[in-house]
């Protein structure tokens, strides 16, 4: 079987996008909106170094 998360954040969104959970741009609003792109790069960020 294959990893559960990938060592690479970037993986972890791109694969999201294909999904449709989130967008493949940024709308840019003020307070970002749950399917932000950029958002789901921070979590995947931390969540990599919560399990380093």
């Amino acid at each position: 079987m294959g990893k559960k998360h990938a060592d690479d954040p970037r993986t972890v969104v791109r694969k999201l996008m294909k999904a449709g959970k989130v967008k493949k741009k940024c709308c840019r609003s003020k307070d970002r909106c749950k399917k932000c792109p950029v958002l789901a790069l921070k979590k995947a960020k931390k969540q990599v170094e919560k399990a380093a």
